[in-house]
């Protein structure tokens, strides 16, 4: 996807970036798209010509998109787990070298009954604090092995990647996070990065949001733990 000075473009919406960050032609991702709605019996349907208008934002004349059809937007929002405003936001950069999100991949590592968390030991804007194991994406990075990788640098524990559970913007930082659900293999848990982290715990699912509320928890993740109604204390900060 170049321009015809070589030069890859800037991406117009979160969307084009995502479809770019998997490598994809906006035909390969349309016939991915097709085949996603029959496996996961979504009545939504992508042409082309509609994905083309959607990852510029506007009609061809410039004109705004204006309400994207319910199927469709449920669609894309189940492959990429982000709501269809977030997906269609525009970029506003100028070029693509300025263009570099912060990614993160977030690892949710479930032994038993039991969900591995650390504390973070910066006190900053955010207000983070308890939060599970994760680490920055570099360009051309793997997040599944970058959040693998983390939970062992943090925690030092052996964890393998299950499964997907989603991508979203994060609510507080803004950052750009995809979270893995994974198992524990090996490992006694322990803060390994002093200068990051206080603390690396395991605690159980159900005690999940005594250490953050519930409305916080990336919904996704949330209910792979299956704490979904559990009650939660009050005047924590959100979890990643």
């Amino acid at each position: 996807m170049q321009d015809i000075s070589g030069e890859q473009p800037a991406p117009r919406t979160l969307l084009e970036q995502l479809i770019w960050e998997r490598r994809q032609t906006f035909e390969e991702f349309a016939e991915f798209a097709e085949k996603f709605a029959r496996e996961h019996d979504e009545p939504g349907t992508l042409s082309v010509r509609h994905l083309g208008r959607l990852v510029a934002g506007t009609h061809p004349d410039g004109r705004p998109l204006g309400a994207v059809r319910p199927a469709t937007a449920r669609l894309l929002e189940h492959i990429f787990g982000l709501s269809i405003d977030e997906l269609l936001a525009p970029m506003d950069r100028p070029t693509a070298t300025a263009f570099q999100p912060l990614r993160v991949a977030v690892a949710v590592v479930i032994r038993g009954s039991e969900v591995l968390i650390v504390c973070r030991r910066a006190e900053d804007a955010t207000g983070l604090s308890w939060q599970f194991p994760a680490g920055v994406v570099k360009p051309g990075g793997r997040p599944a092995v970058v959040a693998v990788r983390e939970t062992l640098a943090e925690t030092d524990v052996h964890c393998v990647v299950t499964r997907k559970l989603g991508i979203r913007l994060h609510p507080t930082t803004g950052v750009l996070c995809e979270y893995v659900l994974c198992d524990y293999v090996a490992g006694e848990v322990r803060n390994v990065d002093v200068v990051e982290n206080v603390a690396a715990i395991w605690v159980d699912r159900a005690d999940l949001t005594q250490f953050v509320p519930a409305a916080q928890v990336y919904g996704p993740a949330l209910r792979a733990l299956e704490v979904m109604g559990t009650p939660y204390a009050a005047g924590q900060g959100p979890l990643d």
